[in-house]
């Protein structure tokens, strides 16, 4: 799908709004405010924050609608969404020579290749950071 032909968009602002952007909310708890704050991943400085998780919805709609209206303004290429085709599941890595060794180390007593290792760690850390955002929107709904 191409967002521009000749510098002039072929798609119209509501098309744009019913793409599947990516959109990363975090819980924001600092200088004594409470609320909430989300982006855009694609769209770049395209973000906003809200009182309330239920109010946050509203927002990142409006957020994504201002940073597209404005970028068809001044001819600027809007991104589109990442596919989950864009990700091979492969990554590069650098880490200091002693973290490697840890790594190796703790893998072969475990019995398990440093894949395995490092992917059930990452895995169980993701999860982690998961459940404390499950368990931070919970708490803001209750």
């Amino acid at each position: 799908m191409s967002t521009t032909v000749s510098g002039k968009s072929t798609m119209s602002i509501e098309d744009y709004l019913k793409l599947p952007y990516t959109i990363e909310v975090i819980r924001d708890e600092s200088d004594g405010y409470t609320g909430w704050f989300a982006k855009v991943e694609e769209l770049p400085g395209c973000m906003t924050q809200a009182d309330t998780f239920d109010g946050l919805g509203e927002m990142i709609e409006d957020a994504k609608r201002a940073w597209i209206e404005s970028a068809l303004e001044d001819g600027v290429d809007i991104p589109l969404p990442r596919r989950a085709e864009d990700y091979s599941g492969k990554f590069v890595v650098r880490l200091p020579k002693s973290l490697h060794k840890k790594l190796v180390a703790t893998a072969n007593q475990e019995g398990v290749s440093l894949n395995t290792y490092v992917n059930v760690a990452l895995s169980q850390a993701v999860g982690r950071q998961m459940t404390k955002v499950s368990n931070a929107t919970q708490a803001a709904r209750s």
